[in-house]
């Protein structure tokens, strides 16, 4: 066991209690727990670290479940001394006892897939065994991703580019909706799969007049379906028969809260819903089953590609921020753009998802900064502050924002060894207690370096 096992005590925050007492009290460890569904969901631009916390969560689990998203997400998890980049695995397969599933809201590139579980062969050879892959899912082909980069670049020559991944992922979601996609159970009947992929294929490139070769694609898909055949299920089924059992279920959120197709930053999101909302509809349960929802939250801010970011900075504590805190893109490799804790965001996206804990991560990049901002509200051109839980819908709004700071004392000592509370920095503990104090929501965890041992745990 690790150490963050052995202690199972809460050490308590000093302040303020007003906050201890109102907040939710539901228990987040998935060990000895009635709960039975737990979901961990990013509360900012995503980019947060979740991938690290379902990995401590993922070992008391039965499964692990993917609902939203592609391969355009990423979890970079460092475990005893190996990293591991997943997209589209569920973090749950670095553990034998955990079945893994892959939702109806996912859209799935076999390749990538297939790829990654090529990283788990020489620990896990039988690892494809305990990963399922929901038949209502829609397949992402490589010329989803060719689409993409042709989208992109035209709205590039408008100057109205999106900062996508090219990973194909919108344009397999517009499939979906405009009901022309092709989906993971039609695999199965093969004359009708190639059917409609080459139906689906032709209407895009009539669009855009580019080459590819179906002959080749489709003959890799042949040799998928005997590799995967097993796995594909029916995920509705699945869950049902999961928690029939009384199974806990941890659910991997992908991307985060602010890039959901509806509440995040128009347009500059990703094409599913991230919310705690688009969990029953990518797996097929009721919202009656989710117990318990975290919200994984950076120290600080940061995004990907274009879109407004109010608190974003372009001086030498951004560039810190980037540096020390590895910012960079596990999915592309692009530089984040990094700024100041955003609460505003926070109460917004707290409204939505309602998280019962947090874990804040990445504490221990804001070591050597003299002072600390924290974004408390927003502020209109005429004056006036916007409502606890308002977050600007249309971004000309959001643009023409003045963000209220408060200030904060840093620290320099070095805290990536730390293993509880009390021997953080009394900086370090007073911005985790504010944090708490303005989000109205218990902080559970505390992550102060990459590794998944460097967690402090707060609470049970």
């Amino acid at each position: 066991m690790t150490s963050l096992e052995k202690d199972s005590s809460p050490q308590s925050l000093t302040e303020p209690e007003e906050v201890r007492r109102d907040a939710p009290r539901r228990r987040v460890s998935l060990s000895g727990m009635a709960n039975h569904v737990v979901a961990v969901l990013g509360a900012q631009w995503g980019d947060e670290g979740k991938g690290k916390l379902v990995d401590i969560l993922a070992r008391d689990a039965h499964v692990c479940a993917r609902f939203n998203g592609g391969s355009n997400a990423g979890h970079t998890l460092h475990v005893e001394g190996k990293k591991y980049a997943l997209h589209l695995l569920p973090c749950g397969l670095l553990y034998s006892g955990v079945k893994n599933l892959i939702g109806n809201g996912v859209v799935v590139h076999l390749k990538t897939l297939l790829e990654e579980l090529e990283q788990l062969k020489d620990s896990d050879p039988q690892a494809i065994t305990r990963l399922f892959i929901s038949n209502r899912a829609q397949l992402l082909f490589d010329f989803h991703q060719t689409v993409d980069g042709l989208y992109e670049a035209e709205k590039t020559k408008d100057g109205n580019q999106i900062g996508t991944t090219k990973k194909g992922i919108g344009p397999c979601y517009s499939n979906k909706a405009a009901r022309s996609g092709v989906r993971v159970g039609d695999l199965l009947y093969w004359d009708t799969f190639v059917e409609r992929y080459t139906r689906l294929l032709n209407e895009y490139k009539k669009r855009f007049s580019f080459e590819h070769d179906a002959e080749e694609e489709l003959a890799r898909h042949k040799k998928y379906l005997e590799t995967i055949k097993g796995q594909i299920t029916d995920s509705v089924y699945f869950m049902k028969e999961s928690l029939d059992r009384g199974e806990k279920v941890l659910v991997e959120g992908a991307n985060a809260t602010m890039l959901d197709i509806d509440f995040g930053t128009y347009p500059f999101v990703t094409s599913s819903s991230t919310v705690a909302g688009g969990i029953c509809i990518g797996l097929g349960i009721p919202p009656t089953q989710i117990d318990c929802c975290i919200g994984v939250v950076k120290a600080y801010t940061t995004r990907v590609g274009s879109g407004p970011f109010p608190t974003e900075l372009h001086d030498e504590i951004g560039k810190h921020l980037q540096e020390v805190g590895s910012e960079f893109g596990t999915t592309t490799g692009r530089r984040r753009r990094c700024g100041w804790l955003d609460m505003v965001m926070l109460r917004y996206s707290q409204c939505m998802n309602g998280f019962h804990s947090v874990n804040l991560t990445k504490l221990d990049v804001l070591t050597g900064i003299d002072q600390l901002k924290i974004a408390v509200a927003y502020k209109l051109p005429d004056g006036t502050v916007l409502p606890e839980g308002y977050f600007p819908a249309v971004l000309e709004e959001l643009a023409s924002v003045e963000v209220v700071y408060e200030t904060m004392s840093g620290w320099t000592e070095d805290i990536s060894q730390m293993t509880t509370f009390d021997q953080l920095p009394k900086a370090a503990q007073d911005y985790v207690v504010r944090i708490e104090t303005l989000m109205k929501v218990p902080i559970s965890w505390v992550g102060v370096g990459p590794d998944r041992l460097n967690t402090i745990r707060l609470r049970p």
